[in-house]
């Protein structure tokens, strides 16, 4: 916990506009991630094909769309930024693997390799100065 304080701390003191800007990127790409793993019935089944066997297969397509549609609104905001950022590690580790199980797409790849340093950056980092998070810190 105390390490957490720090990070924080530091993160507060080291704020910049970027970095937010890149949180509200983040957050905005997965939602749309989610909008088009959604409306594509084609590709979420070459997806889904290298896991198809695996027991609970389909609950990882509920498991994308909801940890995407919240983690990237909490994301953009600001509110929870580490927990919504820890719920997308499974989804973009099963993206990478994807590559390495099925078909390769490198393309996919370092954008889902990309997305997830992103979100391990904002994992350690925490949402900033400018967020929800900061707002009802201050409130205490």
């Amino acid at each position: 916990m105390g390490r957490i304080k720090t990070l924080n701390k530091w993160a507060n003191a080291h704020t910049y506009y970027a970095l937010d800007l890149l949180r509200i990127l983040l957050g905005a790409f997965l939602i749309y991630k989610m909008a088009i793993f959604m409306s594509d019935q084609q590709a979420f089944s070459e997806v889904i094909r290298p896991f198809q066997n695996w027991p609970g297969s389909w609950i990882i397509m509920h498991y994308i769309v909801g940890a995407h549609f919240v983690g990237g609104i909490f994301i953009i905001i600001g509110l929870l930024t580490r927990w919504a950022a820890a719920l997308q590690i499974p989804i973009l580790l099963g993206a990478v693997m994807v590559n390495f199980l099925g078909e390769w797409h490198s393309g996919e790849f370092f954008l889902a390799f990309a997305v997830l340093l992103v979100c391990l950056f904002f994992l350690l980092y925490g949402s900033g100065k400018h967020s929800v998070d900061y707002y009802l810190k201050m409130q205490k």
